[in-house]
Parts: C-alpha cells; structure tokens; sequence
C-alpha cells in the first residue's frame, strides 16, 4: 500500500518506559487526532494566538526533558494511518509526518500507540494489531466508550493500554482530559500518558467508572458551551451590539468566568452571588434564565450524552 516511511526504530536499551513518547503511531486522522497533533507538535518556543501564559504553558511545556528541544514531539517521529491517501496527503502537508494506509505497520515501531479512530471501527483495529505488539508498546485510546477491559480483550493479555478522554480545546492547550490505565498498565505509563495530555491543557486520573460521565461532560462539553456564547451574543445583537463585539464579549466573560471558578477554587453559586446585586439587573436576568429552564436542560444534556457514550462502541 502506499505509505511515506514510518519513523525507524530505537533499541530498546535507549529508552524507559517514562520516555516512549519519542515514537508515535496515530491511527486515525479525524478532527480530534488533528488536534492532538496541533498541540503535541508545537515548537518549544510555540505562542498561542491567544497571548494567554496559562495557554502557552500548557502547550509548551514537555512531556520529557530531552535536552535543548525542550522535550517536544518532533514531526519525524511521529506516523499518522487514515483510511484514504487525500487525508494522508493533507496530515502529512501540515504536520510533516510519515503517513501509512496500514495500521499494523505503523504502530511496529511505535512505543505509544495513539487510538483515534471512530467508536464503531475501533474494535476491528484493534483486533488487526492482536500479536503484534509487545511488553514495552503502550496503548492510548480517545476512543469514547471503549474500555480498558474491551481493549485488553481485542489485543491480547500483556499489553499495556490507558483509556483517556480529550476534548477539541486541547488544539490550543487549554483542554481537559481524563486517563485510566488498564489491568498491566505500569504506573509510569499512565504518567506517561497524563504528562502527555497535560501539555494539552488540564489532565485527571479517574477511576474509569466516570468515563462516559466524562465524556458527556467535558468532551461533550464544548459543543453545549458554543449554543450558550452563541445566544448570549444574540442577546447582545438583539439589545443594539455589533455582530462581532457581541461574540467577542460573549466568549470572554465564559472563558473569564471559568478562570474564576478553576482559579479560586470557590463554588460557581457563591461566584453568581458576588455578582448578583440586590435589585440589579442579574437577577432579573437569572430569574428569566430560571424560568427558561436553561439549567435542567444543560443537566438533561449532560444525561444523555452520557448515555450516549455508554452506546457509541457496540452501536
């Protein structure tokens, strides 16, 4: 099949376990692997369009340190498959890095192999990489709904596989990811994989347990937040406002007031209260949101998206 030439093979002897993120195999080309990679290959003197410290931080910041580079991802280490050449051509463009249409192939000289493929083909990568792979390869998967139980069975006993949930915010370093680790995941696997997803943005260790509440959370989560800056801009267009000063208003009071909540550690309620003033206008306003049902239906969302995940893998 054609393929640009995956990145060549390191001895053993040269790397722990800590340190396996210096060959990466990405299987899988879609808008999240896309991200990843936005994030896991930015230089180490990367700015972010933002102009935001916490947001270059997160994206610089290495996952090794590995001397003068700064511990980042380079570009010739790193293999991406897709299903079909036009994709490949335009991830190799952009990134520059080896492509291949054979995903067993791609991940033989890969220490991390990151999942990144749709929930309803991943069981059949899965099972194409069955023998293939060895003690000191490590599984990641993004894959929402499949478990660390599921991958363990479709790839054979012995092989090390995390679980981790990103969400598209990590392409600017400012994401939020949670990891597990399967039945032989080493403890420095897992902190392998949380360093990795932390130079993305904010990265948990949970009990997988949470996972399709994560998922319905914070994967699920941006998608709801763009309806709510989207309608508080409306509101502003509909009250005199410019189109894009709207937006621009919008979307920094919900990034401003997340800071908040991340930054001082107090409750979203008393938050709300620090701004709602006796007689003001945010309790009018709180009150018409209250009758609109704007919190049972954010809750309901969150519900069903959970629910959702539980099914994506088996369809």
């Amino acid at each position: 099949m054609p393929h640009t030439q995956p990145p060549s093979a390191v001895s053993d002897s040269q790397h722990s376990p800590a340190d396996a993120i210096d060959r990466l195999a990405v299987l899988g080309a879609g808008t999240m692997a896309e991200s990843l990679l936005t994030a896991l290959l930015a230089p180490p003197d990367a700015v972010s369009d933002s102009g935001a410290d916490s947001v270059v931080d997160s994206v610089v910041d290495p996952v090794v340190d590995s001397g003068a580079d700064g511990g980042h991802i380079a570009p010739g280490d790193v293999i991406v498959t897709a299903k079909h050449e036009a994709t490949l051509e335009k991830r190799a463009e952009r990134f520059g890095v080896a492509t291949s249409l054979d995903n067993v192939e791609a991940a033989a000289d890969a220490r991390v192999i990151l999942l990144c493929v749709k929930p309803q083909v991943a069981p059949s990568v899965l099972e194409s990489l069955r023998g293939t792979l060895s003690a000191d390869q490590i599984v990641i998967s993004i894959v929402a709904g499949l478990t660390t139980q599921r991958m363990e069975a479709l790839l054979g006993d012995g092989v090390s596989v995390v679980r981790a949930m990103p969400n598209t915010p990590s392409r600017i370093g400012v994401g939020m990811t949670a990891v597990c680790g399967g039945r032989w995941a080493k403890p420095e696997h897992l902190e392998l994989a949380r360093a990795m997803f932390a130079r993305l943005g904010r990265c948990l260790v949970l009990d997988e347990k949470h996972f399709d509440a994560v998922t319905g959370l914070s994967a699920s989560g941006p998608a709801f937040l763009y309806v709510v800056i989207e309608a508080l801009a409306e509101g502003g267009v509909k009250v005199g406002l410019p189109r894009a000063v709207a937006t621009e208003l919008a979307a920094q009071t919900c990034l401003g007031a997340a800071q908040m909540v991340l930054e001082t550690g107090h409750h979203p309620a008393l938050l709300k209260d620090e701004v709602t003033t006796p007689a003001g206008c945010t309790v009018d306003g709180l009150l018409t949101l209250e009758e609109g049902g704007l919190r049972v239906t954010l809750i309901k969302a969150i519900v069903e998206a959970s629910r959702r995940a539980h099914e994506l893998v088996d369809g």
